[in-house]
């Protein structure tokens, strides 16, 4: 029995549209995996650097991001933020934000100083904690930010000892006044000397990159792709053999 291929020409151009599509999408998600890989190699590279030394000096935050930071000064107590919605391990609780004055100068940076728990009876009950005097030595990680939750309506200016569901260092530098680094700090061990500093929990999520999402849905694009074209030669021989 001899095949015919039957063609058509709105199915062929249905096909080429599909086509085109699922590899232009596949193409771009194989960038942004590309582009993932990169900056997990970055991480890597930036974790296994010598510490960056924070003197005060402006730096850019692409400076500073995911490297090993230490910096000396004193915590600024009177204006502690609270980020809500951050559960650690199935407990509800926050993130404790405040801000850091570098010693010798005017410029400040933002340190997440670890996660508290929230009480479950009384929602906005702050958690107590101590907070050392004096100068300190601190040692973390340099993030972008100290992550974002979905937020509805725009953020309230912020204040101290507020809860909020996000907060950044340039936002706290326009509502405080005070010079802001445009990073923050994930504190890692406690401050030294530690003084009354009580301990907190501070095991940071790593940084969710998404490489293989990114791969799977590129696979899902390429895969629709053939699919369009092994559908549209199956029923252009189907339509022949009917003919």
């Amino acid at each position: 029995m001899v095949m015919v291929f039957r063609f058509k020409l709105i199915p062929f151009v249905a096909t080429v549209l599909v086509v085109t599509l699922g590899i232009q999408l596949g193409n771009w998600q194989t960038r942004r995996a590309v582009e993932k890989l990169t900056l997990q190699a970055k991480l890597a590279q930036s974790s296994a650097a010598t510490p960056l030394v924070l003197d005060g000096k402006p730096l850019a935050a692409d400076a500073a991001a995911f490297r090993r930071v230490t910096v000396t000064g004193e915590f600024v107590r009177g204006w502690p933020i609270y980020l809500d919605n951050r559960p650690y391990q199935g407990r509800a609780g926050f993130y404790l934000l405040m801000p850091f004055k570098i010693s010798g100068s005017a410029m400040h940076v933002l340190v997440a100083r670890g996660w508290l728990p929230r009480d479950p009876a009384v929602r906005d009950k702050l958690p107590s904690y101590a907070t050392p005097q004096g100068l300190v030595t601190l040692q973390g990680t340099a993030r972008l930010s100290a992550g974002h939750v979905m937020e509805l309506g725009s953020a309230p200016p912020l204040a101290p000892g507020a809860i909020v569901q996000n907060a950044d260092p340039l936002q706290l530098a326009k509502d405080s006044g005070l010079a802001m680094q445009p990073f923050v700090i994930e504190q890692g061990a406690p401050a030294q000397p530690a003084g009354d500093e009580v301990r907190m929990v501070r095991d940071w999520p790593a940084p969710a990159l998404g490489v293989e999402k990114h791969q799977g849905y590129a696979f899902q694009w390429y895969a629709l792709s053939a699919m369009a074209v092994i559908f549209f030669v199956a029923n252009g021989f189907r339509r022949g053999k009917a003919k």
